[in-house]
């Protein structure tokens, strides 16, 4: 998987698989403008293998700066313009305070059942789902569950959608939807985003639900239980009242 090459390796690997795209259109009689958003396309898509922002920002922009540095085409300045326009599109910058797309391993919740016992039928909101690995793991947790899935970017979330058919998956804010009808709240965020998940969990959710985070705990705040996956990580289990 590139996702495990050591930096910088997916930034070269994703930057010489759209020169070979962009080269290939051309090759075909396919319009430059057109190869450079094909290409372009390409590059946005795979930065999701950055694992930080400023990496995927690399990942994305390095084949039209180094296309633009070439001087192998002469467009006009607002073509350059595109790359860009497509990556805020997968990222919009209000979303970009909330977690880097790194996906849950598909076994890290099997265990988590046994210490946030659910029963069938209750509704399960993945917070931030990305493409769905987290989707696929709470799946493998609590099969009966009614699974949700929200995502601020509608690539990603039309992604998801596709990836995990049985799940309902919205495009939203985590932090401005209702968590008041969920009785798990699942979420791989930033470290510094989970006081705010933990207070917003305690005002909506009702006593007796449960939100989950792998990885990164609430400073200062006892959990209900700790689990740890089989890659080693940590999933923290909060129950409310």
């Amino acid at each position: 998987m590139l996702a495990a090459l050591i930096w910088p390796l997916p930034a070269l690997v994703v930057w010489g698989l759209a020169w070979a795209l962009f080269l290939g259109l051309a090759h075909l009689g396919v319009s430059l403008v057109v190869a450079l958003l094909a290409a372009s396309c390409l590059g946005v898509a795979l930065s999701v293998l950055g694992k930080s922002s400023w990496r995927r920002l690399i990942i994305a922009a390095g084949f039209p700066l180094s296309l633009a540095i070439s001087g192998v085409m002469s467009v006009s300045a607002w073509v350059w313009l595109l790359p860009l326009a497509l990556l805020l599109l997968l990222y919009p910058i209000n979303a970009w305070r909330d977690a880097p797309l790194f996906p849950t391993p598909e076994n890290a919740l099997l265990n988590l059942p046994d210490y946030a016992p659910l029963p069938p039928e209750v509704r399960v909101l993945d917070a931030g789902c990305g493409l769905g690995h987290g989707l696929q793991a709470l799946r493998l947790a609590y099969p009966l569950a009614k699974l949700e899935g929200l995502e601020w970017s509608w690539p990603l979330r039309w992604l998801c959608a596709m990836r995990c058919p049985w799940a309902q998956v919205r495009q939203g804010d985590i932090w401005q939807a209702d968590w008041s009808v969920y009785t798990l709240v699942y979420l791989f965020q930033r470290p510094e985003s989970m006081p705010l998940a933990l207070e917003k969990a305690r005002r909506q959710m009702r006593p007796g639900t449960w939100l989950v985070s792998l990885e990164f705990a609430v400073p200062g705040v006892t959990p209900h239980h700790t689990l740890k996956t089989p890659q080693g990580r940590s999933v923290w289990v909060y129950r409310h009242g």
